[in-house]
C-alpha cells in the first residue's frame, strides 16, 4: 500500500513544473495570432512580392549582360568601379599614413600569384628599364642603385582581394626617393606610372599620388631578409594603400606616362584604382 502511494506522488508535477507550464500558457495567451483568413492572404501576398523581386532580379540580370563591354565587363559594371573610385579620390587623403605595427606581429605571407614570375631568372644579370611618356629610354639601373638610396622599412598590413590579409615587414627605398633621380628629364612628374615585369606578362598602372606616397616602396626585403624569387626577387612594389593585384612583383619597367595605363586585372573586369 505504502509502495503504490509513493508511485502516484512521484507521478503528479512538480511546483516547478507546474509554474513552467503556466508561464508557458501565459505567454501563449499573449502572443499574437492571426486568423486562418488572414494567413492565407499574407501568403498569397509574400508569394505573389516574391515572384516579382525575382522577375525584376532576372531582368536586370538579363539587361546587364546584354551591355556592350567595357574591358570584359558590361559597361554599367565598369561606371560602378569608375563611380566607386571617384569617390574614394575625394574622401581619401593622399598624404594619410596607412596604420603599421610592431615587427613582432609580421611573419612571411604565403605565395599568392605567379602572373610575370613562372620561371626563374638570373637576378645577376636584371636591370630596371626607365622610360619616359614618349617611350624613349632614360635610364637602366641594378639592384646597385637601388640599394644606394635611402633604406626604409615599414611593418603593415597587406590586403589581397581575395578577402584575407597579412602583416608582413618590407624594406627597401621609397618610390618617391627614386622618381627624385628622375626630376631633370621629366620635368614635372607625369599623372601615372606604369609597371611592366621583364617578360611583360604582368603589368600594372598607378597614379601618380599613389607612387609618391611615403609608403610606397621598391622593397628588396621580406623579413628583414632579400627577396626570393617567389615573392618578386629582385625587386617589387609594395604598399598598404593599394589590394595586392596592384603590387607587381619582378618590376622589368617603370614607365612615366601622361595617359592612365593598362592594367592586367583591370582587363578582366577588376577596378583600375584598388584603392584600400
Amino acid at each position: 500500500m505504502s509502495d503504490h502511494s509513493e508511485e502516484n506522488e512521484s507521478m503528479e508535477p512538480s511546483l516547478a513544473d507546474q509554474e513552467r507550464a503556466e508561464r508557458y500558457a501565459s505567454l501563449e495567451a499573449e502572443a499574437p495570432t492571426i486568423s486562418a483568413a488572414d494567413y492565407r492572404t499574407r501568403s498569397r501576398r509574400s508569394l505573389l512580392t516574391g515572384a516579382a523581386a525575382a522577375a525584376v532580379g532576372f531582368a536586370g540580370f538579363r539587361w546587364i549582360q546584354g551591355r556592350p563591354d567595357d574591358n570584359r565587363i558590361p559597361d554599367v559594371l565598369r561606371q560602378g568601379h569608375e563611380a566607386n573610385e571617384a569617390l574614394w579620390r575625394g574622401l581619401s587623403r593622399e598624404s594619410a599614413m596607412a596604420p603599421t605595427f610592431d615587427r613582432s606581429k609580421s611573419s612571411m605571407p604565403r605565395v599568392n600569384g605567379r602572373h610575370g614570375i613562372r620561371e626563374e631568372i638570373d637576378l645577376d644579370t636584371w636591370e630596371l628599364r626607365i622610360e619616359g611618356p614618349d617611350g624613349k629610354l632614360l635610364g637602366t639601373h641594378t639592384m646597385d642603385d637601388i640599394r644606394a638610396l635611402p633604406f626604409h622599412e615599414m611593418t603593415i598590413e597587406h590586403k589581397c582581394v581575395e578577402g584575407w590579409s597579412h602583416i608582413v615587414t618590407w624594406g627597401g627605398a621609397r618610390f618617391s626617393d627614386f622618381a627624385a633621380l628622375y626630376a631633370d628629364a621629366l620635368g614635372s612628374l607625369p599623372d601615372f606610372v606604369s609597371l611592366v615585369t621583364p617578360d611583360e606578362d604582368y603589368y600594372v598602372g598607378m597614379d601618380r599620388a599613389s607612387m609618391m606616397h611615403p609608403q610606397t616602396f621598391l622593397a628588396y626585403e621580406l623579413q628583414g631578409e632579400d627577396l626570393d624569387q617567389d615573392h618578386g626577387a629582385p625587386l617589387r612594389l609594395a604598399s598598404p594603400n593599394k589590394y595586392g593585384i596592384k603590387l607587381i612583383k619582378r618590376i622589368g619597367t617603370i614607365r612615366f606616362t601622361d595617359e592612365q595605363p593598362t592594367d592586367y586585372w583591370y582587363e578582366r573586369g577588376y577596378d583600375w584604382y584598388a584603392q584600400l
